[in-house]
């Protein structure tokens, strides 16, 4: 994802800067909605993020008034059982990729986060979010149970509120769900990208090497058994101390200087 290796994409726009992705949806006059084109564009474009060394995060954000409203029904109007299929499959797919690159991906959230926008959010590593932003799963309002953005959203939220905005629909704002653990930082809009920003700054300034190990095992761990994440961990971390940039960083600790990353 160089300069001069970025794609040219009709729905998304691509830039990368100091190290930093940023990937906007780019469909405002349909609220960001995620057709199968969408979707095999913002997957396309991570991808390539996950492949390029030289991108330390990624942030994730929606031209216009909201970050995303969810599906494009249009596309399921009328559908058949393979098309409906696809399309959930294309949904699922985006999601893994998100999960599965090394580089943490911040969703920069405004105005509302809805259904399979609102899964894309919870499924990015990090969120802020500006504040009075909402996040919604309204699906059962149209006969449509929100089942693929539920797991998403059932793994950054308790159950009980997770059950309670699945057959509800009703929305949660950033203000609650920072509360509850989902949202990183609720910013006043004004302030939303600078603070965006400055987390991923943060990020970056760390070896891409290491937390590229670490996100990886972020995930893998919570899916064991207390026991089994320890012996996991320790593997990881016997593993990763002897990681060019791991000696590195604590040679500079203990000779009090900065450390020079060779993302290795």
């Amino acid at each position: 994802m160089t300069a001069t290796e970025q794609r040219t994409y009709q729905y998304i726009l691509t830039d990368v800067r100091d190290g930093i992705a940023v990937v906007t949806m780019n469909r405002p006059e349909k609220r960001n909605a995620l057709s199968v084109a969408h979707m095999e564009e913002l997957t396309d474009a991570f991808r390539r993020i996950g492949e390029d060394r030289d991108i330390a995060v990624a942030i994730l954000r929606g031209a216009g008034p909201i970050f995303c409203a969810g599906h494009d029904l249009n596309e399921l109007t009328g559908c058949d059982t393979p098309t409906a299929r696809r399309i959930f499959a294309v949904c699922t797919t985006l999601m893994q990729t998100i999960r599965s690159i090394p580089q943490p991906v911040i969703a920069q959230v405004h105005g509302l986060a809805t259904a399979a926008g609102f899964q894309l959010a919870a499924t990015c590593d990090l969120i802020v979010a500006a504040a009075g932003t909402r996040f919604q799963t309204p699906g059962v309002k149209i006969g449509l149970f929100c089942s693929t953005p539920m797991v998403a959203v059932s793994r950054v939220l308790p159950p009980k509120k997770t059950f309670e905005l699945l057959v509800t629909g009703e929305p949660i704002t950033a203000e609650e769900a920072a509360q509850l653990g989902m949202v990183n930082r609720v910013v006043p809009a004004e302030e939303l990208e600078a603070a965006t920003w400055e987390l991923a700054e943060k990020i970056q300034a760390a070896s891409r090497y290491v937390v590229g190990i670490g996100k990886q095992a972020f995930y893998r761990q919570l899916e064991l058994p207390e026991h089994l994440a320890y012996a996991y961990a320790m593997e990881v971390m016997a593993l990763n101390a002897l990681a060019a940039d791991a000696q590195e960083g604590i040679c500079a600790f203990l000779e009090k200087r900065q450390p020079h990353w060779r993302n290795a």
